[in-house]
């Protein structure tokens, strides 16, 4: 199972940031005094004046219908933690660039040095007619929750925390591909999320809106029980069915899927307690809960976070189709419906001409029908759903 994929050098790297991984094009002429005047004085006052009178008009003279602001406060870069927003740089200009490639967006890392919900939802607030849409990347558990909920209601603009929706519309789609693959049943599978942080949360909770009815979630604790408080008791309530206790041994005995969303090891003495054949998605980076080679032994489908490694569930198959989706149809918000399309397209590309099987559950990244058949989905889901035209 294991590719032979050459990983970078630190200097290769290092050399490939250096300046950074964004620019600006220009997208009309400037090559004469012609030119000149008309993207700039006098001309562009007639573009002001036409806006001044029908600020409508700002999505058909200026980039702003399709630029997507990156924002982050650098409180959970990748696998790294709270490095702060200057760190954090380099991963919102690696999105940004994800952005135009995969979904022909522009977009703008904004980091921000504030940890405070209030202050960054003022700042947003103020900088909204620069934007239209809003990225959230890399907040730390639990004020990502507060933050996105405080954005969708102040924003009249799409607004997603990607760590934990991005990842849960990827999965959702790998496990429609594994079912496809596998001849299984999606909502009767038995789930366990070990991780009850940003990701593991939204992960369960589209798990159970796809209809899934047996998804336990897992923290350090233990099996995540109303006494958690706070987001993790909501969690409980829409979780556990079944009423499992304890730890990780106790949720995956006879379960058929285990998703890793956390650092905590999967010991392989527990894959052998699961159903025949489950599904194994270690997906912490960057190191897996278990070695992939060990999970197969186990189990019919593994997947990891890795691109070194097959069925790498990858963010970047769902968030640039997603937003481009969500801003050809004019939404005001991301809603789960949108979100649920989003899966379905990205399981319906790599099913397309009976691909699908243990060995690809997922499309590539690269492959080019992935973005467009997303923004179709998600746009078609949008202008069907009261909610992105409501706004309130």
């Amino acid at each position: 199972m294991t590719t032979t994929t050459t990983q970078p050098s630190d200097t290769e790297v290092l050399a490939a940031h250096e300046g950074g991984k964004l620019g600006t094009a220009l997208t009309t002429p400037l090559a004469d005094a012609r030119d000149l005047s008309i993207a700039y004085t006098p001309g562009v006052a007639q573009v002001c004046r036409a806006i001044a009178a029908d600020p409508a008009l700002v999505r058909r003279y200026t980039w702003t219908d399709r630029l997507v602001a990156v924002v982050s406060d650098g409180t959970a870069v990748l696998g790294l933690g709270d490095i702060g927003p200057r760190a954090s740089l380099p991963v919102m200009e690696g999105k940004s660039a994800l952005f135009k490639q995969f979904g022909g967006l522009d977009s703008i890392p904004l980091v921000l040095d504030t940890t405070d919900v209030d202050e960054i939802v003022e700042t947003l607030v103020r900088l909204r007619p620069s934007f239209g849409a809003v990225n959230l990347e890399d907040v730390s558990a639990p004020r990502c929750f507060e933050l996105e909920r405080r954005l969708v209601e102040a924003l009249d603009c799409p607004v997603m925390h990607d760590d934990q929706h991005g990842t849960a519309v990827v999965l959702l789609a790998a496990l429609h591909g594994a079912c496809a693959a596998t001849g299984r049943d999606l909502p009767a599978l038995r789930v366990v999320v070990s991780g009850a942080g940003a990701a593991g949360i939204a992960c369960a909770r589209f798990l159970v809106a796809a209809g899934v009815r047996d998804v336990v979630v897992l923290d350090s604790r233990g099996v995540v029980d109303a006494d958690r408080g706070g987001e993790k008791a909501l969690l409980a309530a829409q979780t556990n069915p079944r009423g499992v206790r304890g730890g990780l041994a106790e949720a995956l005995a006879g379960a058929d899927v285990f998703v890793g969303l956390s650092s905590a090891q999967l010991p392989e003495g527990l894959l052998a307690t699961m159903a025949p054949g489950p599904f194994v998605f270690a997906l912490s980076n960057p190191d897996p809960e278990v070695h992939p080679d060990v999970a197969a032994r186990y189990a019919s489908v593994v997947a990891t976070g890795r691109s070194d490694f097959p069925h790498q569930i990858n963010n970047v198959l769902a968030f640039p189709g997603v937003f481009a989706g969500a801003l050809d149809a004019g939404a005001r918000r991301i809603t789960e419906g949108m979100k649920l399309a989003a899966a379905e397209a990205i399981a319906a590309v790599a099913a397309d001409g009976g691909a699908v099987s243990v060995d690809r559950i997922v499309p590539s990244p690269f492959d080019p029908r992935v973005g467009p058949a997303v923004a179709a989905a998600v746009a078609q889901a949008a202008r069907r759903d009261p909610q992105v035209s409501a706004g309130r």
